[in-house]
């Protein structure tokens, strides 16, 4: 778990955890979610807007940049990080039954969007050490190479950008 290296796990339960998480069972968590609520490459995925529609959003990234796009572990897991940054907004200060989900790819480039109804735009707060919350940004703002916020008709549009290289 990050953040708890050297933490002793409460005993008895390190044994079930390890049966239930395993790379094999996320793969298929991945693909299910993939068969359930459509490609994000080919449409914008709508999803409830529900703190449980984050692990969702994170399994249809791992599912595209790993397995479909054929990127690094790597590249994975920050775009997975960064996509529940960005669904974690959208969940938390919107008010939206529903966002939405797409993911694009062009040479050199992969691109996660989340689109959601409220035009009220996210704010980058500066960042303390102890701060146990509003670091969402902050992650983007670091690890993305670009991010920004699209304003709609109807709405915004968050997107963040990093770079890959082809293999």
């Amino acid at each position: 778990m990050a953040g708890l290296e050297g933490m002793e796990q409460p005993r008895g339960h390190a044994h079930a955890a390890a049966a239930r998480w395993s790379p094999t069972v996320e793969d298929e968590r991945a693909l299910k979610a993939l068969e359930l609520y459509g490609n994000p490459t080919e449409a914008e995925v709508p999803l409830p807007s529900r703190p449980e529609s984050a692990a969702t959003a994170r399994r249809l990234t791992q599912v595209v940049v790993l397995r479909h796009w054929g990127l690094t572990p790597k590249i994975t897991e920050e775009a997975v990080l960064l996509v529940s940054e960005l669904v974690g907004n959208a969940v938390r200060h919107t008010g939206a039954r529903v966002f939405g989900l797409r993911l694009h790819r062009r040479r050199g480039w992969i691109r996660v969007e989340v689109r959601d109804p409220s035009r009220g735009l996210p704010c980058l707060m500066p960042v303390q050490e102890m701060d146990v919350s509003g670091r969402g940004l902050f992650l983007v703002d670091k690890l993305a190479d670009r991010w920004g916020v699209d304003l709609l008709p109807r709405g915004k549009t968050t997107w963040f950008e990093m770079r890959v290289v082809e293999r």
